[in-house]
């Protein structure tokens, strides 16, 4: 469950400071998530929840380990994500996508990434 916080709360890290540098609404992310169900931010960020925690799921089920494996992950979730099921949606589609191919990496390798003994993360 931690992993999952942590990987939830962190990935959106790289749209959201692209979105600060270039003055674009750094919610606007959060509200093309939640168009897939009809919402708004809100919506989005139970999303972003849900799909964070089905991608944590999957990747702890099938055993990534480490921040290459991780890294690698997380462009594969951003093509099913982006490319194939974000297609059809034009909130998703008019996303900056370097940002958030960067944010589905991000989200793999901090799913994958081995803990350090002791570390709390």
């Amino acid at each position: 469950m931690r992993r999952l916080l942590v990987a939830a709360a962190l990935s959106g890290a790289p749209s959201t400071v692209h979105a600060l540098v270039t003055g674009d609404d750094p919610l606007r992310a959060t509200k093309a998530a939640g168009s897939l169900v009809g919402g708004g931010a809100g919506a989005g960020v139970v999303v972003h929840l849900a799909v964070s925690a089905w991608w944590t799921f999957a990747l702890t089920r099938l055993r990534v380990r480490g921040v290459a494996a991780g890294a690698v992950a997380g462009m594969v979730i951003a093509a099913l994500d982006l490319e194939v099921i974000g297609r059809h949606n034009t909130r998703i589609r008019a996303l900056p996508r370097v940002p958030q191919w960067l944010d589905h990496m991000a989200l793999g390798v901090l799913v994958a990434a081995r803990r350090r003994r002791g570390a709390r993360v």
